[in-house]
């Protein structure tokens, strides 16, 4: 009896182990079935309540960046900046050597007292003109009236046919002396543009030597090149004094870093819920921790490719589809305390305002 005790416990555990295998069985079914299913619908939730926010790390500061020239050709004489220097507007940066333009104004001013002078010596022929003119009339007043007595007293039999003669064609030349008189007067008050009257600095000759004096004035003030806005002095090393400098060489480069702007280069995908004016957070790859409010200014009009210098051309037999990037424009409400420099990258995040579920809503 004592030696069966075992086998006959065995037996009676052995229908007591079975059920557990099914119950975990279904369990492990159960959480392979289950798992997916919740990870789905925590996917599908996360990503119907995301899409509030686009990004891009694509983005980069930018300032005006102005080239400094100089009007007029000359050699540099004086450089009064140095490089990466800040200037205001005003401020002087270069000059080159005014003598040149100095004797061309000399010029100018000695060119337009001659018109003035000629402009007095055409009132005087004028004036000349019009005596000319009263002289002559009053000499064929005198020789009408002694044609008119020659006349008469041939008609009379006193007078000779050869002083009658005489009278005739003195009266004729009179008349001729009138209208050469009159012609000349026509010409001197034509010379005044028709006005004796007229101002001197109104008559076209005067007033192209005026220009030309004014030109010239400009000329040698343009040999002093100053800063147009303030910014900062970029790329001056290869300016030297004595250095030829030809008329609108660039000089410098001026930036302007109080007139700053982000642009972003966002998928073209992205672009479905971006819209003017919607609030923008700027992170400055140089200052971790910092942060630039702004919002979406504009929308650029082509994809930067377009703007390449060699576009991409698609009309090939190996085309690969690229997705293709839009340059935004970011509007920065305010410059940080840490200087801003043109093309430091940055990070760009926009509140659209609404998430993909709103937006099947």
């Amino acid at each position: 009896m004592n030696a069966q005790s075992p086998s006959m416990a065995a037996a009676a555990a052995a229908p007591v182990s079975a059920p557990a295998k099914p119950a975990k069985a279904r369990r492990k079914r159960l959480l392979m079935i289950s798992l997916p299913l919740a990870l789905a619908i925590a996917g599908g939730a996360v990503w119907l309540t995301g899409g509030r926010y686009v990004t891009t790390d694509n983005a980069y500061v930018h300032q005006p960046m102005v080239a400094v020239s100089a009007d007029v050709s000359g050699r540099v004489t004086e450089v009064t900046v140095g490089e990466n220097q800040h200037v205001a507007a005003g401020d002087e940066l270069f000059a080159l050597d005014p003598v040149p333009y100095q004797i061309a104004l000399a010029q100018a001013e000695a060119a337009l007292a001659s018109a003035r002078l000629n402009v007095a010596q055409l009132k005087a022929s004028y004036a000349s003109a019009q005596a000319q003119l009263a002289a002559a009339e009053s000499i064929l007043e005198v020789q009408e009236k002694e044609l008119e007595r020659q006349r008469a007293l041939t008609s009379r039999g006193v007078g000779s046919q050869a002083d009658l003669d005489d009278s005739i064609i003195s009266a004729r030349n009179a008349t001729n002396n009138v209208a050469v008189a009159k012609a000349q007067l026509e010409a001197a008050a034509s010379a005044l543009n028709g006005n004796p009257d007229v101002e001197a600095d109104a008559l076209p000759s005067v007033q192209a030597a005026m220009a030309a004096r004014d030109a010239a004035a400009r000329n040698l003030a343009q040999t002093r090149i100053s800063a147009a806005s303030a910014g900062t002095i970029a790329q001056l090393e290869s300016l030297n004094v004595g250095q030829y400098l030809s008329a609108g060489s660039q000089a410098a480069v001026l930036l302007e870093p109080e007139n700053t702007w982000i642009v972003s280069n966002f998928k073209e995908t992205q672009l479905e819920t971006l819209r003017v004016g919607q609030p923008v957070e700027v992170e400055v790859d140089a200052y971790p921790g910092v942060t630039i409010h702004g919002s979406i200014e504009s929308f650029g009009p082509a994809t930067g490719s377009q703007f390449s210098l060699i576009p991409a051309q698609n009309a090939t037999g190996n085309w690969v589809k690229v997705v293709q990037r839009v340059p935004v424009r970011i509007r920065l409400d305010g410059l940080p305390e840490t200087p801003l420099r043109d093309g430091m990258s940055v990070h760009v995040s926009v509140d659209t305002g609404s998430s993909r579920l709103d937006n099947l809503l």
